[in-house]
């Protein structure tokens, strides 16, 4: 009887506590990388705009709470969101099977291929033979340093970098032959640019969900189910009110939220 008691007590004060942590979402800290264009960037002037910047601001407008953007260096994103630096992470971050490890996710909210680019007139193919020793920049820790280097490990050379822009130099500087990175991440944040009018893309779109996951979400916490589901519901209502549209029109000429 006395176990009973105990175990009764014991499931009611693990209750309790669970309730006691429940959060009234009256503000939501973002975690978002700033180094990514044209998703996220600072100006000259220290301002964060973008793509992500964006969405961010207008989903807390949707969900009627105060926002709070933190910048993050992206090797360190996810831990920091762990640490309690800020409650979600968008910054273009791939749902994949890896980091569902560590985090949750809400839907997606855009899906846009990865794509390598090259100089022009450097003739590189994008096959196994092509690639053989060559070099390959990524961003490091992303689903394209990952795809790089299970499939063609064997032929190029990685070289990792903390921020696409310093990958971006590198290409330029002819330290490496080839990008790979998200295609629109890679078309106005270096093609359109006046140091990528030299560059182009080349090779297939590539999406396989084993690489590059389900799309891009927006990462919280494990448990969260609570913020979760605010989000998948201020994702729904600003695509059905046209606010998603006016944000994707602002920096696409096409549909970024995929099928």
């Amino acid at each position: 009887m006395k176990k009973l008691i105990a175990a009764v007590f014991a499931t009611a004060v693990a209750v309790g506590a669970v309730g006691a942590e429940a959060k009234d979402w009256t503000k939501v800290r973002i975690g978002v990388e700033g180094a990514y264009p044209p998703f996220s960037q600072v100006t000259a002037d220290g301002k964060l705009v973008g793509f992500d910047i964006d969405i961010a601001n207008a989903l807390c407008e949707q969900m009627q709470v105060e926002c709070e953007l933190v910048t993050q260096d992206w090797d360190g994103i996810i831990p920091a969101l762990n640490a309690r630096k800020y409650d979600a992470i968008i910054a273009s971050m791939s749902i994949t099977p890896e980091r569902k490890e560590k985090v949750d996710f809400t839907n997606k909210y855009y899906q846009t291929p990865a794509k390598f680019v090259r100089k022009k007139g450097s003739g590189i193919e994008i096959t196994q033979d092509g690639l053989k020793g060559k070099s390959v920049g990524v961003q490091r820790a992303t689903i394209h340093d990952n795809f790089v280097t299970e499939v063609y490990g064997d032929e190029v050379e990685v070289k990792r970098y903390g921020t696409q822009d310093e990958a971006y130099l590198d290409m330029v500087a002819g330290r490496v032959d080839l990008l790979l990175a998200d295609s629109i991440a890679l078309e106005d944040g270096f093609l359109k640019t006046d140091s990528g009018k030299d560059y182009e893309f080349v090779g297939p779109d590539f999406t396989d969900p084993q690489y590059f996951g389900e799309g891009v979400g927006i990462a919280i916490r494990k448990g969260e189910d609570e913020l979760r589901e605010m989000l998948n519901a201020a994702i729904d209502a600003i695509r059905a009110n046209g606010v998603y549209k006016s944000i994707q029109d602002k920096y696409f000429d096409f549909n970024v939220y995929g099928s």
